[in-house]
């Protein structure tokens, strides 16, 4: 193993509320992994959805407690380190740690089954459950640490883990086949996009739902199809017009997504930016025998199925903006305009591509 410093800089999320809870560290001690974890030098972290929601106390279903306000139900353990992509270098290791991991550049899987040598029920997310990677280094299981050989720089494959294992997970429960017709929505964001080009190589036939200044990059990375936002969906494409809904949207418009759908249809969902209340008509949910599918933890071959893609060279990288791990603050005010097409990463000092 390589000397290691004692200390480190990281940013920690201090409580809920706005960019002000984040503070940049640069005395925080450097963790140690214990024996089935691995010690990660990050290179690149991204921002995603869960950063923002996390902070807000967005999870919470309650209006006047935090005691709820984690992915898990349960209070979030400030002073926290976020980020739940991390690309990086395996630079320390436990006694039980398998050899190929050893110096093994890696993609942390941010849907966590194991931590501190413990098996975990429910299972926690990177950077929302525990500390994550808007840090130098990090800890995390070794089964969690997944070798990846690729072209594609440390910021380019920092951009994959989150969302496109989340949107990976929506198409594997949804069943997407070649020749479907998908509908994605929001699908310029990091989910979307990722539900695009994952689809596409599914061989399914895409239409994506983004504002214009986004449409023509969509259609580069595998739609077939772009829709306005605002455009109404019945009048576009017509009653059982589609086979899947990837929808990251929800909000007022959301009765539309099902009218759209075929009978047996699926309908499939990781987010609600729009707004988590929606009004379901159950008439049209079981006349039309609808499956609807959430998707927050990850299928167990969604992550290697990933990798294997990234491997073969299948999936573009969209990478929109990056930072400095001292401009998490701005990044994540940035990400909260959506202004951005792709992701939003954070690039470490340590990077080497």
């Amino acid at each position: 193993m390589r000397s290691l410093p004692k200390l480190m800089k990281a940013v920690q999320l201090t409580g809920h509320g706005g960019p002000e809870k984040l503070v940049f560290r640069a005395d925080l001690p450097v963790p140690t992994p214990g024996p089935r974890e691995v010690l990660i030098q990050v290179h690149a972290a991204a921002v995603n959805n869960t950063d923002l929601n996390t902070r807000l106390g967005w999870y919470s279903k309650s209006d006047h407690s935090s005691s709820d306000a984690s992915w898990t139900g349960t209070a979030i353990p400030f002073p926290l380190i976020q980020g739940a992509d991390a690309c990086g270098r395996v630079v320390a290791w436990g006694k039980e740690v398998d050899p190929a991991l050893q110096n093994a550049r890696v993609l942390v899987e941010p849907c966590l089954f194991e931590a501190g040598g413990q098996e975990l029920d429910p299972p926690w997310y990177f950077g929302s459950d525990c500390d994550g990677a808007f840090a130098e280094y990090t800890v995390v299981a070794a089964r969690h640490a997944h070798p990846i050989r690729s072209t594609l720089t440390d910021v380019e494959l920092a951009s994959f883990p989150c969302s496109y294992s989340t949107a990976e997970n929506l198409l594997t429960r949804a069943q997407v086949q070649s020749g479907e017709r998908v509908l994605v929505t929001g699908a310029s964001g990091g989910v979307g996009s990722a539900a695009v080009q994952l689809a596409r190589a599914r061989g399914a036939h895409v239409i994506a739902v983004a504002s214009p200044p986004k449409a023509a990059r969509l259609l580069e990375v595998g739609a077939e199809q772009v829709l306005e936002r605002d455009a109404p969906l019945i009048q576009e494409l017509g009653r059982n017009a589609v086979d899947v809904v990837v929808d990251v949207v929800g909000g007022k418009r959301w009765p539309d997504l099902l009218e759209v759908l075929k009978p047996f249809g699926r309908y499939a969902t990781s987010g609600a930016i729009a707004g988590p209340l929606v009004e379901l008509d159950l008439r049209t949910l079981y006349l039309k025998d609808l499956t609807l599918f959430g998707g927050t933890m990850i299928n167990p071959e969604v992550f290697p199925n990933l990798i294997r893609r990234l491997e073969a060279g299948e999936l573009q990288p969209l990478v929109d903006q990056t930072f400095s791990l001292q401009e998490v603050p701005q990044a994540q005010a940035q990400f909260a305009t959506k202004q951005h097409l792709g992701k939003l990463v954070i690039s470490m000092p340590s990077s080497g591509t």
